[in-house]
């Protein structure tokens, strides 16, 4: 069964805009290889970090919503150690509230305004 996962990582400033979208294309690939699905993906750009990693003080943020096998995580999460671009990440199952957040978030930076559901519709005046 498919459970969904997001995943936010930092990439070592020093890449170039091409290296840093192969490095994206790199993870996204491997979620899709081991039968996972690409809900969404978020290229933050690069921001100042809270404190410096490797001397650094910058990093390229890049989020990724998915659905994947549970068994895939440890195997995702290794690559992510094995590459010397990466300098942070973080990967958090997400249960239904915040699958329910994260497409309310979705829909209201695409601009879409979206009514909740559970708020019934408006009746009539009555005179």
């Amino acid at each position: 069964m498919l459970k969904q996962y997001e995943t936010v990582f930092i990439a070592t400033p020093v890449l170039s805009d091409v290296q840093m979208k192969e490095a994206v294309a790199r993870y996204t690939g491997l979620i899709t290889d081991n039968g996972g699905k690409i809900v969404s993906q978020e290229d933050w750009g690069l921001k100042k970090l809270a404190y410096p990693i490797q001397k650094k003080t910058t990093g390229f943020y890049t989020l990724i919503e998915f659905q994947a096998e549970p068994e895939f995580i440890a195997k995702f999460e290794t690559q992510f150690k094995r590459d010397e671009r990466i300098l942070r990440f973080q990967t958090v199952s997400m249960d239904k509230h915040a699958i329910a957040y994260a497409e309310r978030r979705r829909a209201k930076m695409s601009g879409a305004t979206q009514q909740p559901a559970e708020a019934p519709a408006e009746a009539p005046a009555a005179e």
